[in-house]
């Protein structure tokens, strides 16, 4: 059975159905013209109520003859130049991408996979990275020096990332110092950013003893940070936060959120001292939408129905689930599940109705009844994804993401004591330096 793609569902739906009637719009209308500069804006879908730094990278307006182009032409032609590249050109696709961009990666998968197996791939000069801002960072931090990263646009950010900036992490920082001191022994407190978050943000904790996540490890890499200081900073996503915590037997009052626009994060001294976990005031808006009500519903609609969320899901959400894990945990226990199963997916609407798609044996559904995928990763079009391409093969790189080298340099010891943790995957990596170095 054919199913259609959210792209294409979006243009069928009633506008009851979707999050924004904008939904229906052309990316390029959110671009800016040279003749009118605009301000940033995440753009139609999730993100669309949350507020955007006034430094986030704008696209400018594509051209014209590929903003025309019929949808067949594009693809024709991003076949031809993908063609002509070769093996000089690696396409990643994360779960969250439209699969009118999906059909053209050589890989798919979460964010950090996908930087790993780019980098794996050294006779690949071009690597274009259909995702958002920060993972085209952690792939240039994990690429080789010939390795240019590409964004088709430049609009697709992370409203969770932005939500920590690397001057809010350091007055925190200095804040939490003045209070709770160095520690002796141990440290007072260990910073830990969670993959989500700039490159900034992941050098900040390369320089301070800290380390980073995913949503895989988060409780290993918890544990490492807890034999190593008092207390935890956790930034920038407070229910992964707050879930890992849970796992970890960490009690609610051991457990306090900093928000970055308050003195102290709206904490007291007092209660910076008793905590073991300070949360940073930041969220997923796509995990944001899911709620018990719509767990509720589906075990009424279907009575034995598995529910499965991602753990940036809020904590009364993951509790009532029957199981949470990764995007990469989400795909590989329901492409293994037997026929015949039902499964309501708490994630991105994308990476569900493709599953879907892909196993007609099972009856999966999105727990939000609303269309409304990731806002950012929904402004890669395939248009595009051609107009870079085709710009490469002339020898024009447009839209390079390039992280300054010593933050990429401390960024890189950050991601080095992730992956030095016991069970993690070590694939060689760029710059010919194998292995990890597994610094403490």
């Amino acid at each position: 059975m054919t199913k259609l793609s959210i792209a294409e569902q979006i243009t069928a739906a009633p506008r009851r159905e979707l999050c924004s009637s904008e939904l229906t719009w052309d990316p390029w209308v959110h671009d800016a013209r040279p003749e009118a500069p605009r301000s940033p804006r995440y753009g139609p879908g999730a993100s669309q109520w949350d507020a955007i730094p006034a430094s986030a990278p704008v696209q400018t307006e594509i051209p014209e003859c590929y903003r025309r182009m019929p949808e067949e032409e594009l693809a024709d032609r991003i076949a031809v130049a993908k063609a002509s590249l070769g093996s000089r050109l690696i396409i990643l696709g994360h779960h969250y991408q439209r699969d009118e961009i999906i059909r053209w990666a050589d890989f798919r998968g979460d964010s950090f996979k996908l930087s790993q197996l780019a980098a794996a791939r050294k006779e690949a000069d071009c690597i274009v990275f259909c995702g958002v801002h920060f993972m085209a960072e952690s792939a240039n931090i994990l690429a080789a020096d010939h390795q240019r990263v590409i964004l088709p646009n430049l609009a697709a950010g992370c409203s969770m990332a932005d939500m920590a900036d690397e001057a809010q992490v350091l007055a925190c920082w200095r804040q939490l110092d003045e209070i709770l001191g160095r520690g002796e022994d141990r440290a007072a407190v260990v910073p830990v950013t969670y993959m989500n978050s700039s490159a900034a943000l992941k050098a900040f904790c390369g320089e301070r003893g800290g380390v980073v996540c995913t949503s895989s490890n988060a409780t290993r890499v918890l544990e490492w940070a807890f034999m190593r200081g008092e207390r935890v900073l956790f930034f920038p996503d407070e229910h992964l936060g707050r879930n890992t915590g849970v796992k970890l037997g960490i009690a609610d009052d051991g457990m306090v959120v900093w928000d970055p626009r308050r003195p102290l994060g709206g904490n007291s001294i007092d209660a910076l001292g008793r905590a073991r976990l300070i949360l940073w005031r930041g969220w997923c808006s796509v995990h944001a939408r899911f709620n018990v009500a719509q767990i509720a519903q589906a075990r009424r609609n279907y009575p034995g129905i598995h529910v499965i969320v991602h753990p940036e899901c809020r904590r009364e959400v993951v509790e009532a689930a029957d199981l949470e894990g990764s995007t990469e945990f989400i795909l590989e226990t329901i492409s293994s599940a037997q026929p015949g199963s039902q499964w309501a997916v708490g994630t991105e609407i994308n990476m569900v109705n493709r599953l879907a798609a892909e196993h007609p044996d099972k009856l999966i559904f999105c727990l939000d009844p609303v269309i409304c995928p990731c806002s950012t990763m929904y402004r890669i079009h395939p248009a595009y994804l051609a107009w870079v391409l085709e710009a490469f093969v002339e020898g024009h790189v447009l839209n390079e993401i390039v992280v300054p080298d010593r933050v990429k340099a401390a960024a890189r010891v950050a991601l080095d004591r992730m992956l030095c943790l016991p069970g993690q995957a070590q694939p060689s990596t760029a710059r010919g330096r194998g292995r990890p170095r597994c610094a403490t």
